[in-house]
C-alpha cells in the first residue's frame, strides 16, 4: 500500500483496493478467485484442443476458403493454421455473402440439367423396351415447364372483377392472385405444346428459362397476395393494372405499371421530406409517386415478372391495335 501522507495514487491501486474490500465483505479469498480463473483458462484450452481434434479434412478447408475468396495458404502457414483461420472467419462472418447472382443463368442451368436427366431416363427406358419389348404410355419430358393446374377460368375472374377496386382489399388480392395464376398457366401450356425439337433448340431453352425465372420472381408477390399482406401502395397500383388488363386496355395498364415501377416524382428514390417549409410542388414527391422498383431487390424482381405477364396477356387476350403496346412485336415472342 501507499504511504498515508502520499497525495496521489494510481488507478490500478484503487481498483485493487476496491476488489480487496469487496472480497472481504463477501467472505471470499483472493487465492480462491485465482483458482477459478485458472480453471476457466483450463476449460478454454480444453475446448481449443477439442476443436483441433475435430479438424476438418484439408479438402473441405480449401473449399470453404475458396467460397469466401480467401487464400488457401498464407506464407509460412501450416495446415492447422489454415484451419484456425477458417474457424476465425466463420465466427466473425457466419453468413457468407455471395453477391448478386445471375438468375437467368441459373434458370438456364436448371433447363440444361433437366435436359440431361431426360436423356438419361430415355436411355434407361429404351434399354428396358428392347429387353422386354413392352409398350406403355409416353412419359412427359423434363423439357416441359411446371405450372399450377388449379386455376380459375377467365369468365369467373371477370365475374369477380365487377367489384374490383371497391375497397375490399381481400377481394382485390384474390382477383389479382387468380389472374396471375391464369396467365402463368396459359404461358406454360403454350410452352409445353411446342414440338420436341423446338424445346431442345437454343431459343426453346431460353423461353423455358425465362418462364422459370419469371415464376421465381413472382413467388414472393404470390405469397403476399395469398396472405393478404401486400403493401397498400403496391396493392393499389396492382389493382389498377389488373383492372386495365381485364378491360384489355393495355396502354392504360402500361402507364399504370410505369407509375408503379419508376414513378413520376422529381426524386424517384424515396425522398419525401426536402425542407421544413411547404412548397407548391411538395405534393409531387409523396409515397404514391416514389419508384418502388428501387426499394429493394425482391420488389424489383416481381415487378419485372409482372411486366412479362403483361406482355404475354396481349397474346392470350388480343384486342384492337390502338389499345396495345407495340402491337405486332409481342406476337413474335
Amino acid at each position: 500500500m501507499e504511504a498515508p501522507n502520499k497525495k496521489y495514487f494510481r488507478r490500478a491501486d484503487l481498483v485493487a483496493k476496491q476488489e480487496e474490500d469487496y472480497l472481504k465483505r463477501h467472505g471470499l479469498s483472493t487465492t480462491k478467485r485465482g483458482e477459478d480463473v485458472g480453471n476457466e483458462k483450463d476449460v478454454c484450452a480444453a475446448k481449443e484442443e477439442d476443436v483441433e481434434a475435430s479438424e476438418l479434412p484439408r479438402k473441405e478447408v480449401m473449399r470453404r476458403l475458396r467460397d469466401r475468396n480467401e487464400p488457401i495458404t498464407l506464407f509460412g502457414e501450416l495446415e492447422i493454421d489454415s484451419f484456425r483461420r477458417l474457424r476465425r472467419l466463420e465466427i466473425q462472418e457466419p453468413e457468407l455473402i455471395h453477391g448478386q447472382r445471375n438468375d437467368f443463368q441459373e434458370a438456364m442451368e436448371r433447363v440444361d440439367l433437366a435436359y440431361l436427366n431426360d436423356m438419361l431416363v430415355k436411355d434407361e427406358t429404351s434399354s428396358g423396351d428392347e429387353a422386354g419389348n413392352s409398350e406403355g404410355p409416353k412419359p412427359a419430358t423434363s423439357a416441359d415447364v411446371k405450372f399450377q393446374s388449379d386455376v380459375v377460368s377467365i369468365e369467373e375472374i371477370l365475374d369477380m372483377a365487377k367489384n374490383l377496386g371497391s375497397g375490399d382489399g381481400e377481394l382485390d388480392c384474390k382477383i389479382i392472385y387468380q389472374y396471375l395464376k391464369l396467365l402463368l398457366q396459359k404461358w406454360g401450356i403454350g410452352l409445353n405444346n411446342r414440338t420436341e425439337v423446338e424445346k431442345r433448340a437454343v431459343k426453346g431453352k431460353l423461353q423455358s428459362a425465362t418462364y422459370a425465372q419469371t415464376q421465381s420472381y413472382l413467388r414472393p408477390l404470390m405469397k403476399k397476395l395469398r396472405q393478404n399482406n401486400l403493401p397498400p401502395d403496391i396493392q393499389e397500383s396492382l389493382t389498377e393494372i389488373i383492372g386495365h388488363l381485364l378491360d384489355r386496355n393495355y396502354i392504360a395498364a402500361n402507364d399504370a405499371y410505369l407509375r408503379m415501377a419508376i414513378g413520376n416524382a422529381a426524386w424517384p428514390i424515396g425522398v419525401t421530406m426536402v425542407g421544413i417549409h411547404a412548397r407548391p410542388g411538395r405534393e409531387g414527391i409523396f409515397s404514391q409517386k416514389v419508384a418502388h422498383v428501387l426499394n429493394d431487390e425482391t420488389q424489383r424482381k416481381y415487378i419485372q415478372g409482372l411486366k412479362r405477364l403483361m406482355t404475354r396477356c396481349q397474346i392470350f387476350f388480343p384486342t384492337d391495335p390502338s389499345r396495345c403496346v407495340e402491337y405486332g412485336a409481342s406476337s413474335e415472342l
